[in-house]
């Protein structure tokens, strides 16, 4: 018989989820513990929330229904910035998953926390408050934004921020906090009306009034450096405040005015901080900042100064700041705000203004006029020629490296926007042999894969700023040698924009003509390129060859002249005798007739290939114009375009059998003798000369000559 000693003990029962919440909550009150247990404490309680919205809909208890407002004013205490950075995030995790799960009784007890402490107005208290508004504002704008445009709080702001001795965590706290806000219409138009003139004020600070303010009051004090440093605003709340001035003045850039008709202007306009001198405080900040993880704020602020054209240029002029943006960008860690904001400003600097129809400009130039009251002034600093000027010195200052680095590791949105920066400087054609150089192709080539189907804005950059590379490159010193990448890697990208983008409001064809004229380009390689290019794209190529685009449907066929230097596919497709490979060379044949002289002369050398086959020649023969529009290449005025014609002669009279016997009858009546004469009267080219007798001397093959 067992002892009692013997008897396992029963395993103790889990905790259940209401349970784990308030055990979990008491460690967090309890406070005075190691970070890395807080964040462990913080993440567990995450995890809850997050599991509760899909718990709840299976009927069990909320775990919300155990957070009162006690619990809610511990998860908001952690995103004091006087925490860990490492605590605020996990916080702020913690705070979106509450949000969500807690709904309307969640958004209600974050703006009782809000309001009470903004109401009992301790320097503290006013710290955790704007502290939370402005972590909280990406999470839940709309909520926040009506926490933020409450009555009488912004007002309240300038008599804090104006307060005679200062807080220096307390004005950092409240300028982040409008920060985030500016984000928000609304509150950006808010911020504008009632801060406007104290930011101005903490911005253009003089660093002496401080103490001169203070002899003033007392001759006979004994100044200290700590008794100045608290009557004057830090230079880190400068910078914030310029920050946030930056913003409000890139919002007034991006409204247009209306003309004044309520009177006369006031003689004496108040002054204000212009977006060309917060644009020089940033770069001056960012230069005397050695320390990449302290360069933010500046960074920040050239993000929206750069939007302006006279800070695009101006910048890109000052090539020790953009060696700086490069290094800071390069130091960034992966993932960080510092890499997004870097980039934001390179894209600035490098791009484009979009390509207009005549109509689209006209229409512009007309909301333009109207406008600015009748004075159109379009600003030449946004015309291509600068553009492309300030595309040339971001990439002399090394940019390219940089951004293949982060793009191994960026998220989305960083991609997106480094493939923004290389598709601006792909446009200028110089560049295009030093991208390659620089490794940009397998950038690109990587990014359109990485990218989902759901960023096709994106994906088409990448592709276009690929193909006018490879339009621009050999591509044999692109993928030849020891690269890592295969040829065949580009042709997917390029031919996923052969066809228009469908959600465009415009149909653009340059990406297009771009995609046809590099798949040219990699089509001159070898026959595994051209086997692949049809197996991927031939649908979408052919479709082009009816396109009413005269430069389209030429690279379309200059293309196809390329693809079918390969016997094999040539056979495949327009050699089978299948009424679908007779109608295409019927459409090569109605193109080599074409008006335009480049697509004429694209098409008899697509000829001048396929006529190798004797089923191709059949097919040209018995067009009711075939022969007469082969006589008419060898017409032509152009040298080049009568060689294609003689070559497609010398091809079709020296075919086997019937086939050779109907394609020398068919010439000789519409007066090939005559036209070969011609032919070789006009060319110097002893080459053509030479294809010519050669054709004639097939004419005389059957003696009707």
């Amino acid at each position: 018989m067992a002892t009692v000693a013997e008897v396992p003990a029963a395993a103790p029962e889990p905790l259940g989820r209401l349970d784990q919440t308030l055990l979990i909550f008491a460690g967090l009150m309890e406070g005075g513990k190691e970070d890395e247990e807080t964040v462990r404490e913080l993440g567990e309680l995450t995890r809850l929330l997050h599991d509760d919205v899909e718990v709840t809909k299976k009927g069990e208890t909320s775990v919300t229904t155990v957070i009162d407002s006690d619990c809610v004013d511990t998860i908001l205490c952690y995103l004091d910035m006087r925490q860990p950075d490492i605590v605020r995030a996990h916080a702020a995790l913690c705070t979106s998953a509450y949000l969500k799960a807690a709904g309307e009784d969640g958004g209600k007890k974050l703006a009782e926390f809000f309001h009470e402490r903004v109401r009992r107005g301790t320097y503290d208290d006013y710290i955790v408050a704007f502290c939370v508004a402005a972590t909280i504002f990406p999470i839940v704008p709309d909520l926040t934004s009506e926490l933020f445009l409450s009555e009488g709080f912004l007002a309240s702001l300038g008599p804090l921020m104006r307060r005679k001795w200062k807080s220096r965590k307390v004005e950092t706290a409240c300028l982040e906090m409008l920060n985030a806000a500016c984000m928000h219409s609304a509150c950006r138009e808010a911020v504008q009306k009632y801060c406007t003139e104290w930011l101005e004020e903490i911005v253009d600070q003089d660093p002496d009034d401080a103490v001169k303010s203070m002899h003033t009051a007392d001759p006979d004090m004994h100044l200290q450096e700590g008794s100045i440093s608290m009557r004057r605003h830090s230079l880190q709340v400068q910078n914030l405040a310029a920050v946030v001035l930056a913003k409000l003045r890139v919002s007034q850039y991006a409204v247009p005015s209306t003309p004044a008709t309520s009177g006369p202007e006031p003689r004496i306009q108040p002054a204000t901080t212009s977006i060309e001198d917060l644009s020089k405080r940033f770069t001056k900040m960012l230069l005397e900042e050695e320390e990449t993880e302290h360069v933010q704020p500046s960074i920040e602020g050239l993000a929206y100064a750069s939007l302006q054209p006279k800070v695009k240029e101006s910048l890109s002029k000052d090539s020790k700041t953009l060696k700086r943006l490069v290094k800071a960008l390069d130091d960034a860690p992966p993932r960080s705000p510092l890499i997004y904001g870097t980039l934001s400003i390179f894209a600035s600097l490098t791009r484009y203004r979009p390509i207009e129809t005549d109509e689209e400009k006209r229409i512009r130039q007309l909301k333009a006029y109207a406008n600015a009251g009748g004075k159109v002034q379009p600003d030449p600093l946004n015309e291509d020629e600068h553009v492309t000027a300030r595309c040339k010195r971001v990439f002399d200052a090394g940019l390219t490296p940089v951004l293949i680095k982060q793009s191994k590791s960026g998220s989305a949105a960083s991609l997106a926007l480094i493939i923004s920066i290389i598709h601006s400087l792909s446009t200028p054609p110089p560049l295009r042999g030093q991208l390659a150089q620089q490794g940009a192709v397998r950038l690109l080539i990587a990014a359109w894969a990485a990218l989902p189907e759901t960023e096709s804005q994106p994906k088409r950059a990448a592709a276009q700023a690929l193909a006018r590379i490879l339009i621009s490159t050999n591509p044999v010193l692109v993928f030849g040698g020891t690269r890592p990448i295969p040829q065949s890697a580009a042709i997917r990208p390029l031919a996923s924009i052969i066809t228009p983008d469908p959600t465009a409001d415009r149909r653009d064809l340059l990406p297009t003509f771009e995609s046809l004229m590099a798949l040219t380009n990699l089509a001159s390689t070898d026959d595994d390129t051209r086997k692949a290019i049809i197996r991927t794209g031939w649908d979408d190529i052919e479709e082009q060859l009816f396109n009413a685009n005269p430069r389209v449907c030429t690279a379309a066929v200059e293309l196809v002249c390329n693809l079918v230097q390969d016997p094999e596919q040539t056979l495949a497709l327009f050699g089978d005798g299948t009424p679908k490979s007779v109608n295409r060379v019927k459409v090569i044949v109605a193109l080599a007739d074409a008006e335009d002289p480049k697509t004429r002369s694209a098409a008899g050398g697509a000829l001048a290939s396929l006529t190798s086959c004797d089923e191709v020649v059949k097919a040209v023969a018995k067009l009711d114009r075939g022969a007469e529009v082969v006589l008419g290449l060898c017409r032509d005025e152009r040298e080049d375009l009568r060689h294609r014609g003689a070559v497609v002669v010398r091809n079709m009279v020296f075919a086997e059998g019937e086939v050779g016997k109907m394609a020398r009858k068919k010439l000789l009546e519409e007066g090939a003798v005559e036209a070969l004469m011609g032919c070789a009267k006009s060319s110097k080219s002893q080459e053509v000369v030479g294809v010519v007798v050669q054709a004639a001397e097939g004419l005389m093959k059957d003696g009707e000559v």
